[in-house]
């Protein structure tokens, strides 16, 4: 526990039978619940833990299951919500739980009964936290890739602070740019920049971190089983948490690489798939937080950018023609019509994303 507050971390893995006992055996002793999560590996990375289990003194500390309230005459939404969170389990890559006795055991396996990606892990460890009530829940990969000594930094703005969501940033430490891989440092830089735009959370820098906590509010506003399966999770889970108002903080940390571990992540495939998916999760913030749950007029702004923007391309396409291969004239009124609906979409552009920055300026601690 930190400050009398419960804490869980999730460790999603997929082959990692080389790093997994070194990461959940160097778990500071404050963590209350190690939730494995064996994405269905190939290799002997859940019969490890299993065994690893199995030679643990259990903590002897129950933690809190959600039961069903009672029903009376004010509580109706709390019997939904438990009803909810009871049938969307078949949203989730099916799984079971390895342990014995899961009620005691600090290290908690849970088995996927087939691959869904890192962020299928991540979520499917997020649910049992939920269900558990747990205050506090970081992430730390079993590849070994993040400093156990630095999970006190990233829990305690959660615990202390009331963070909703806390994300370690690697981009800031001054090593950043000599240690970790050229391709991973400039794809990350790339995605980072268009997870501030779709996302709102504008002053985020390392977005593809994996290293972080989050609160238990946080998790109860969104629906977890749909946070994308694999490595756009991060990206998709700041959209999700933005639109639910979530505050954010990052925490600076060192970039850890060749300590074994072995990327299974291709930049140049995952760029591409990102990319798709932060454009569709830009729209579905601007209409769910601007349109349906509070209006803004940026939500104007923006779509009258882009119909504006839209308008100017044929007669960009008409002066480009006329002046790269006709060699005529290009008539005033075609010229007068591209610079007024070009110089409109570009201002209303930044009208618009300053004022999301000014109104997402509060979620940022």
């Amino acid at each position: 526990m930190l400050n009398h507050k419960t804490v869980a971390v999730v460790v999603p893995a997929y082959n990692e039978e080389d790093q997994i006992l070194q990461v959940i055996s160097t778990m500071p002793d404050f963590v209350d619940r190690i939730v494995v999560v064996n994405d269905c590996s190939t290799d002997k990375t859940g019969g490890l833990v299993s065994n690893y289990i199995k030679e643990q003194t259990p903590t002897g500390e129950s933690l809190i299951v959600r039961d069903r309230p009672e029903k009376t005459k004010y509580n109706q939404a709390e019997i939904v919500l438990h009803e909810m969170a009871e049938k969307e389990l078949q949203y989730y890559v099916p799984a079971e739980v390895a342990n014995e006795k899961p009620e005691s055991d600090r290290i908690i396996l849970i088995n996927h009964l087939k691959n869904g990606g890192v962020g299928a892990a991540i979520a499917r460890g997020y649910k049992w936290c939920l269900d558990h009530h747990i205050e506090c829940i970081a992430v730390m990969a079993g590849d070994g890739q993040m400093d156990p000594s630095e999970l006190d930094s990233i829990c305690r703005p959660v615990i202390d602070e009331g963070i909703d969501y806390v994300k370690g940033n690697r981009l800031i430490h001054r090593s950043a740019w000599l240690v970790m891989p050229k391709t991973r440092f400039i794809g990350n830089s790339i995605l980072s920049i268009l997870t501030k735009i779709a996302s709102g959370y504008w002053h985020v820098s390392d977005t593809q971190s994996g290293y972080t906590a989050i609160s238990l509010k946080a998790l109860q506003a969104i629906r977890i089983h749909d946070i994308y399966r694999s490595y756009g999770m991060p990206n998709d889970l700041l959209v999700k948490l933005n639109i639910a108002f979530c505050t954010i903080k990052e925490v600076g940390i060192k970039p850890v690489y060749n300590v074994g571990e072995q990327s299974k992540m291709r930049v140049m495939k995952v760029i591409p798939r990102i990319s798709w998916l932060l454009f569709k999760s830009f729209f579905k913030r601007l209409w769910i937080k601007y349109l349906i749950r509070d209006f803004h007029p940026l939500f104007l702004l923006y779509h009258f950018a882009f119909l504006l923007g839209a308008i100017t391309i044929p007669y960009m396409i008409k002066i480009g023609n006329i002046m790269l291969f006709t060699r005529d004239n290009v008539s005033p009124l075609t010229m007068l019509a591209f610079v007024f609906l070009f110089i409109s979409s570009f201002q209303s552009l930044l009208f618009a994303m300053w004022m999301d920055i000014q109104d997402n300026e509060r979620l940022y601690k």
